[in-house]
């Protein structure tokens, strides 16, 4: 058992504009592969996933932002009480969404919406326990993976945001399926999953904010 303990409790956590403030992160590593006949190097992009009991769906570590914290503490809590790993944090946000918690996901009103900064994560140490083991497994996936496994479609939307800020900043010779995501999950027949996912609200143009329509992101 971890000598971590998880903060636990909402007396001291942000609002702002009826939203509950919330952070969390990417984590990412990149693993060594040689290929072809010439041992030819190429990096392979992973990135970390937590899944919760009876749930097949997986989600990125995050949580409430509390007033004694900045929000880039706060996502790096978050990834080591959840995920139990820890490492260099991006030093901006990747995107800011605004989506409803698992209570409110069903409701029309701004009661339960949450705005949420993301992060972006490299990996440098992974725990073997941590605050929070008895409740998340973690796993290390292909983008293309995690991105069929999102829980939240905002999520594959901050997934899509990371690695496009990953290409861009990291001019490294990446594997052919770390490149790209699909703009939607596809199925063994080669069929697009219908995503409706409770917990979007929309689509974002820069920023999601929750309104007229079920969603937005904040850049």
């Amino acid at each position: 058992m971890s000598s971590l303990r998880a903060r636990t409790g909402r007396h001291r956590q942000r609002y702002k504009d009826h939203f509950r403030l919330v952070a969390g992160c990417i984590p990412y590593k990149l693993e060594q592969n040689v290929v072809g006949s010439h041992s030819n190097s190429e990096k392979k992009l992973l990135v970390l996933m937590i899944s919760t009991p009876g749930r097949d769906d997986l989600v990125f570590p995050k949580g409430g932002w509390e007033d004694d914290e900045t929000k880039d503490e706060a996502a790096s809590r978050e990834a080591l009480e959840e995920a139990g790993v820890k490492g260099t944090l991006s030093e901006n946000p990747i995107g800011v969404w605004e989506f409803r918690s698992k209570s409110k996901q069903n409701s029309s009103s701004l009661e339960g919406g949450c705005r949420g900064y993301m992060f972006a994560l490299k990996v440098t140490e992974e725990l073997d326990s941590w605050p929070e083991k008895d409740k998340y497994d973690r796993k290390w996936l292909t983008t293309e993976e995690a991105y069929e496994f999102c829980r939240y479609d905002w999520m594959r939307e901050a997934l899509g945001r990371f690695l496009a800020t990953l290409s861009a900043e990291s001019p490294i010779r990446m594997s052919e399926e770390s490149k790209e995501i699909p703009l939607r999950p596809v199925t063994d027949a080669g069929e697009e999953l219908q995503m409706s996912s409770p917990g979007y609200f929309g689509k974002p143009s820069g920023v999601q904010h929750l309104g007229n329509t079920c969603c937005k992101c904040v850049v």
